[in-house]
């Protein structure tokens, strides 16, 4: 069973940046894929960033230019950091890890608001 712990949501004004954490659990041995969603109320749970094991990246066109994905191995934790916050960029966010060996799993979301 894999872990996906979310933390660093909150209310930022437009403009600003936050950094959302995910700690996994366990990083398999494995090729695997740790990314982002997002769901805004009464939308569908989008995309928003991906990285490999390899260190590949991955961002929807929302996210190109004012987020970064990363990851550190020794801490277990991939990390969403997101500037030039909008008002549309208001959603849970979710860290979600794909594995063709552990299988799929999914955190519980943090809240992230952007105030006009």
């Amino acid at each position: 069973q894999v872990q996906l712990v979310e933390s660093g949501g909150g209310l930022v004004q437009a403009g600003g940046s936050l950094r959302l954490s995910c700690t996994v659990s366990s990083f398999g041995p494995f090729v695997e894929l740790i990314g982002w969603y997002r769901q805004a109320p009464g939308k569908q749970r989008e995309l928003v960033a991906t990285i490999s094991s390899g260190d590949i990246m991955h961002y929807a066109d929302s996210a190109k230019g004012r987020f970064a994905i990363s990851r550190d191995n020794a801490k277990k934790t991939v990390y969403l950091q997101m500037n030039n916050l909008k008002p549309e960029d208001t959603a849970v966010y979710y860290c979600h890890l794909d594995s063709s060996v552990r299988g799929t799993y999914w955190g519980q979301g943090t809240q992230v608001t952007v105030s006009p």
